[in-house]
């Protein structure tokens, strides 16, 4: 089994234990001596790693020295927090999954910005497993297998099916199967299933349990570095509070930052809004922590999700990716 152990944060339906420390209280009165529109910005984020930003800026006052207050909420699905979203409740949703909601984008259900990026993709992150004593070893034998994911046509099949075409597997001969992550170990035990694709801290877990190993690296080529979830609002909100989006926006770059070139602080604030304890934490592959928001970035999975079918029209990035207009 592998000595490190890894965490994806897109795409999880883990447990809420702790809610984060030090939130800001409520209310929209302008900011003194910042001259935002609100000083008050309520999030919602989930227990994962990919927004540990949020966190990090929230304990080291980077929000504060922006003139804001921020309101952390925690939701098990980003999806979950798309009606508070739209309703204004939830100015910003934290590790929202990207697939979901430029899918959302479309259907019109709401007109998103992206205010920062959260998470992407690193080897790792994602694991194809199998029971030990399976006949699947490579990627080509996945073909005509069941496959459990999270979520059908998302971004476990969105990216899964990219490496297994650039290994010259037939992806469209792969069964998925949805499976929610904590009754995959049981799925796959029992057979209901050939393989299951699990983030952490699940997958560590079956590996354990199961003896499960490692098929397919769900981080692998040419998925690498994708850009996988992120920091979003609605373009009400940006078009409204421009200067609160842009001051959200610096600390949340920030903090970002520090996640990058400090492992020791996203180990220390993980344990905080998470099941991993201290010692996981030390030893986690984490994603990567895009520290900009760059176009040609997000439009690389936009590209994919149109190979995939998953959207039927390219969206108009330039009003999705929120550009401060003052500083």
């Amino acid at each position: 089994m592998r000595q490190s152990l890894r965490l994806s944060a897109l795409f999880s339906a883990l447990a809420l234990v702790v809610a984060a420390a030090g939130c800001g209280g409520s209310g929209d009165s302008s900011s003194g001596g910042k001259g935002l529109e609100k000083d008050t910005v309520t999030v919602a984020a989930l227990p994962l790693a990919d927004n540990v930003a949020v966190y990090i800026a929230q304990r080291e006052k980077l929000f504060e020295a922006e003139g804001l207050k921020v309101q952390i909420k925690p939701v098990q699905q980003s999806t979950q927090a798309i009606p508070a979203l739209i309703k204004g409740d939830v100015d910003v949703i934290a590790g929202a999954n990207y697939v979901s909601f430029l899918q959302a984008n479309e259907k019109e259900t709401l007109k998103l910005s992206i205010l920062a990026e959260g998470a992407s993709l690193t080897s790792h992150m994602m694991d194809v497993l199998v029971m030990p004593n399976s006949r699947i070893r490579t990627p080509k034998d996945l073909e005509g297998r069941r496959v459990a994911v999270n979520i059908l046509n998302n971004v476990q099949s969105l990216t899964l099916n990219s490496i297994l075409t650039a290994n010259n597997v037939n992806a469209t001969r792969v069964q998925y199967v949805q499976v929610p992550f904590p009754q995959m170990a049981a799925a796959l035990e029992k057979g209901d299933v050939d393989a299951v694709h699990l983030v952490e801290p699940f997958t560590s877990d079956v590996e354990k349990k199961l003896g499960a190993r490692v098929a397919v690296d769900g981080g692998a080529e040419p998925v690498t570095n994708l850009p996988i979830a992120g920091y979003v609002g609605t373009q009400d909100f940006t078009k409204k509070n421009p200067k609160t989006a842009a001051a959200f926006q610096r600390a949340i770059f920030a903090a970002q930052k520090i996640a990058t070139t400090d492992r020791t602080r996203v180990e220390s604030v993980l344990p905080t809004y998470t099941r991993i304890d201290t010692k996981i934490a030390s030893v986690i592959t984490l994603p990567g922590y895009p520290s900009s928001l760059v176009t040609n970035r997000i439009q690389r999975l936009v590209d994919l999700m149109m190979e995939s079918k998953l959207l039927t029209k390219k969206p108009a990035l330039g009003a999705i990716l929120f550009r401060p207009t003052t500083s």
